[in-house]
């Protein structure tokens, strides 16, 4: 007798059910893209820079804005080449490769916003820091 596949493919039964498949996704994403490892480093060395330079809590609402937002951006580019790749497999396909550009240009826009974020609250509050130093 065969065995029966595990795999689910109706919806989830409870909201545990989704959360963990939320997280295995948000896993998925960090173990197999190194942008998005790339970006987590950054994000961690902005709160220990917060941290250290003492930010006001609307500083803290900023960086926590721009942080899940190039983390998102960084995930919705990973999901369209996964998506594209899914379609097209290893064929290449120039619509393919504008939609893959145009995703990867989201993640940029939004870490230049996410930058610019830092640099309106870390280099004031450097100076402030240093001059207390």
């Amino acid at each position: 007798m065969a065995l029966k596949d595990k795999r689910q493919t109706a919806k989830n039964r409870h909201l545990g059910q989704a959360v963990g498949h939320a997280l295995q996704g948000i896993e998925d994403v960090i173990t197999s893209e190194r942008n998005m490892r790339f970006h987590l480093t950054s994000a961690v060395l902005v709160v220990l820079a917060g941290g250290l330079l003492k930010v006001s809590c609307l500083d803290w609402l900023w960086l926590v804005t721009a942080i899940v937002a190039v983390l998102a951006a960084e995930m919705l580019n990973t999901i369209t080449e996964w998506l594209c790749d899914l379609v097209v497999g290893s064929r290449f396909d120039p619509l393919v490769k504008k939609i893959k550009d145009a995703a990867a240009g989201m993640v940029i826009l939004v870490a230049f916003l996410a930058l610019i974020i830092g640099l309106i609250i870390f280099v004031p509050a450097l100076l402030k820091f240093l001059k207390e130093f």
